[in-house]
Parts: structure tokens; C-alpha cells; sequence
């Protein structure tokens, strides 16, 4: 895990690429697949920095990123002015030996569009606004060796699925904060695993991360479960039963992308339009940013 201490700034109404008005609630909370900053369609020069500008520039309190290069982790700091934390899920690689974020870096400079992650490795981070306080950060290796034995059984997955889920460590992220308005919250940070039409891999993946946070959340806290689920409402048993009144979660939204709050009212689960995510005409990432906001 790495931890990095930033500027971070309140909810305000001025957007770095054009005037945006956010909710006027007392707290918007955030999450974003930057795609490792490519735009859409990829080309050789990534806008990673662009990307992270972006999606903090009208100050909300609480932006969970997925899958940006581990080189970049000492730059969230300057291109949010928010404090982060940071926890790498795939490390550099070069094929099958360990690398290191700068090399990594640089062989992607070569053409982002094309080589994307395969050197620079993988990681979240959950940034917060310099008005919350950071109180602890706890993560959890979701698909570990043990757990996927034993849902390879119960799914009886075949042995090219049950390789390739072993590939990429997910990891749930949990942050402990407490925000400008004294509410503790407990944030959650998830890019879950993607493949294909089979959604089954992600939804047990979903389902042991729930069960993290709901053992590690205190009464009273504000629960967020939020990040790339790479799962839809139609086809998650668990994304489901997470909006009843059992684990009283917000209602999901309608794609991949979700950001699930139990422990007080929300707005309606909110995706960015296209135009709201293009800068100088590059549309930035093949994911929307989603939020809602909190009274």
C-alpha cells in the first residue's frame, strides 16, 4: 500500500475544461476506470494527467480510481491536489520477470494505445479532499489462491477459466475517513475481474468484498462500496441483494461502474455525459465517471 499526502480541497462549482454546478449537497463521492489514461480511440501518447485533473477539478470529497500504472502513484498527489491512498494491484512486469514502475514507463511510452498495461503493472486509489481526516486504510486480496479452489468447485470452472483468474490480483480497498461534515466513513474501492460474458468470477469476487466491509464497518458509519464491478444489475445475484433491506445498500446503476452507499439518503446514481469527459475533443477513457451526492 502506499499512502500519499496531498492538498486535497471541499466541493466547489468551477471545472477545469468548462463551468460544471455539482449537487448542492454536502458531499459527492466519485468513481472512475481511467483506462491507464487512454483516450477513445486509443492513440501512442496517454492523458493520464488530463484524466485525474479532470475528474477532481469541481472538488468533490471522495473519487475511487481504478486501473491506472503504478508509476503514476507519486503524481496523485500534484494532479488532484487531494491526500490518496494507493494500493497496487498487478506489479511491473517484463513477461514473466519483476520490473520496476519507471522502466515500465518508459517501454510504454513507445505507444500507449498498444502496450497499454503490460509493463507498468496496475493499481486503485481512493483520493480524499484535505477537509476529511484519513483515520485507517485496510485492503483485502480477493481472488487469493484459497478462494479460488474453492469457488473453482462450487462453479466447476474449467482450467483455462480457473489460469486465467489467477493472472491479476483484485484487491478491496477500505479507507476509514471522516468527512468535513464529522460523518465517519468507510470507503471501499473494487475492480473486480473481468471475463467475458461470465459474470460469475466478479459477483463472488463482490460478494466476499461486501462481507469485508460490512464485518469492518462500526454502527453508524457511512458505508461506501463503490469502484468497476465489471458486472450489471441483470447479471449479479449479489449486486441485487445488496439493494434490499439485508445489507441496505443504494440501488446500483445501470452498467458496470457502481457507487453503492448504506447509511444515508443519496441522489440518483449519476453517470457523466461524453462531452463531460472530453478534453481539447480526446475522449478520455472508455469508462464514465459515476457518482452520487449526500445531504
Amino acid at each position: 500500500m502506499v499512502v500519499l499526502r496531498g492538498e486535497g480541497r471541499g466541493i466547489g462549482e468551477q471545472h477545469a475544461h468548462g463551468t460544471y454546478t455539482s449537487p448542492t449537497l454536502a458531499a459527492v463521492i466519485r468513481s472512475w476506470n481511467v483506462f491507464h489514461g487512454n483516450a477513445v480511440p486509443p492513440e501512442r501518447r496517454a492523458f493520464l494527467a488530463d484524466a485525474v485533473r479532470l475528474v477532481s477539478a469541481d472538488l468533490p470529497d471522495v473519487v475511487l480510481l481504478q486501473e491506472f500504472p503504478v508509476w503514476s502513484l507519486q503524481h496523485l498527489r500534484e494532479w488532484s491536489g487531494m491526500n490518496a491512498v494507493a494500493d497496487v494491484a498487478r506489479r511491473p512486469m517484463l513477461g514473466p520477470f519483476p520490473s520496476t514502475a519507471e522502466i515500465g514507463r518508459l517501454l510504454t511510452d513507445l505507444h500507449h494505445g498498444i502496450l497499454r498495461s503490460a509493463f507498468t503493472g496496475q493499481a486503485n486509489a481512493v483520493l480524499v479532499t484535505r477537509r476529511a481526516r484519513l483515520l485507517e486504510s485496510r485492503s483485502l486480496m480477493l481472488n487469493d489462491a484459497r478462494f479460488r479452489r474453492a469457488q473453482g468447485r462450487r462453479l466447476r470452472l474449467d482450467l483455462v477459466t480457473r489460469l486465467a483468474w489467477a493472472k491479476e490480483r483484485r484487491v478491496c480497498q477500505c479507507v476509514r475517513i471522516v468527512l468535513p461534515d464529522d460523518r465517519v466513513a468507510l470507503v471501499a474501492n473494487l475492480h473486480l475481474t473481468s471475463m467475458g460474458s461470465d459474470e460469475r468470477l466478479a459477483d463472488a469476487e463482490l460478494l466476499r468484498a461486501a462481507s469485508f466491509v460490512d464485518a469492518l464497518a462500526d454502527p453508524g458509519d457511512l458505508v461506501v462500496l463503490a469502484g468497476d464491478f465489471n458486472v450489471e444489475p441483470g447479471g449479479s445475484a449479489t449486486l441485487g441483494a445488496l439493494a434490499r433491506e439485508e445489507w441496505g445498500f443504494s440501488p446500483p446503476g445501470p452498467g458496470i461502474d457502481h457507487v453503492l452507499v448504506r447509511g444515508a439518503d443519496v441522489s440518483e446514481h449519476h453517470g457523466w455525459p461524453l462531452d463531460r469527459r472530453r478534453v481539447e475533443g480526446r475522449l478520455l477513457s472508455d469508462h464514465a465517471p459515476v457518482e452520487v451526492a449526500l445531504p
